[in-house]
């Protein structure tokens, strides 16, 4: 049996090796596959295990997938208690990258979420560390700021190019940051509804005035759900939803009776059916663009 289980590992790691000569990293999110793939070119092998239909902040590994974790030569975290896998899979520290590291005394903390589950991922709960940091987009840049020279150690020879290819994504991750200050201007202080907790560091950054609930996209709010909602606009009275996705056209025809329009904000964490991370921000603050503070 035990002879047995040695070979399976063995089996395992020899399907996780990785088959081109070029070094490999891997991305606990997509935003960092993203940038490390946007710095790195062709020159790198950048992966990012994470089926597409599940939240990469809940995704738990297969052994295979974890073989191929510890085959990367660098592993790119988010940081912020976003691997919950992190804490029962054995890496060396030596090959892992925290790119929100340069900021956590800034890290913002949730003192109180329900408990609640969608998709594959089952129950889970949004207290405690907020970790979707790439939203406030001068913490994206800090985070591909950390990515660079954890590339460049792979491949020294190719610094000019790499130092090239960071200072384009640079510029546009503060073009990004411009437009949504610019958007955030426009929007004012008017109050906005969120429909889960994952918009902190981007109400912070922006100065947005948003108190979240448990909705989800695919999901009709029942009765319950409606009452709770009008229970909270008598405390933070709003003519805006913003989603995560396109929610139903239900969901969007009972807000409507209650006055208030939806808007998504994709926080894209996985790869999305079109497009990349940046045109999807850029539609983000388009459609941010939608919620114009009353004249």
């Amino acid at each position: 049996m035990v002879m047995r289980r040695s070979l399976s590992l063995f089996c395992l790691l020899i399907l996780a090796m990785p088959a081109s000569a070029k070094p490999v990293i891997q991305a606990s999110n997509y935003p960092l596959a993203y940038f490390a793939q946007r710095i790195a070119g062709d020159r790198i092998d950048v992966q990012f295990l994470a089926p597409p239909d599940e939240d990469p902040a809940f995704w738990e590994p297969s052994d295979l997938q974890i073989a191929k974790l510890q085959n990367a030569d660098k592993v790119l975290l988010n940081g912020a208690t976003y691997e919950k896998w992190l804490s029962h899979v054995s890496l060396p520290d030596s090959i892992l990258v925290d790119t929100s590291e340069v900021f956590a005394p800034q890290f913002i903390e949730v003192k109180e979420s329900s408990t609640h589950s969608h998709g594959k991922e089952g129950s889970h709960s949004h207290a405690g560390t907020a970790f979707t940091t790439w939203i406030d987009f001068a913490q994206s840049r800090k985070q591909a700021e950390t990515i660079l020279p954890c590339l460049v150690r792979l491949l020294p020879g190719a610094q000019a190019e790499f130092q090239t290819n960071a200072q384009s994504l640079f510029a546009e991750l503060d073009d990004l940051d411009r437009q949504m200050m610019s958007a955030s201007q426009e929007i004012g202080q008017q109050p906005i509804l969120a429909s889960h907790p994952v918009y902190h560091y981007l109400a912070r950054r922006y100065r947005l005035q948003i108190e979240s609930v448990l909705w989800e996209p695919e999901t009709i709010p029942d009765e319950a759900a409606i009452r709770d909602l009008r229970a909270l606009l008598t405390k933070h009275p709003t003519k805006w939803m913003i989603w995560e996705a396109s929610p139903a056209g239900e969901s969007i025809a009972k807000l409507k009776d209650l006055g208030i329009g939806s808007v998504v904000f994709d926080p894209c964490a996985n790869r999305p059916e079109q497009g990349d991370w940046l045109s999807v921000m850029r539609q983000n603050v388009a459609n941010l663009k939608t919620i114009v503070a009353p004249k």
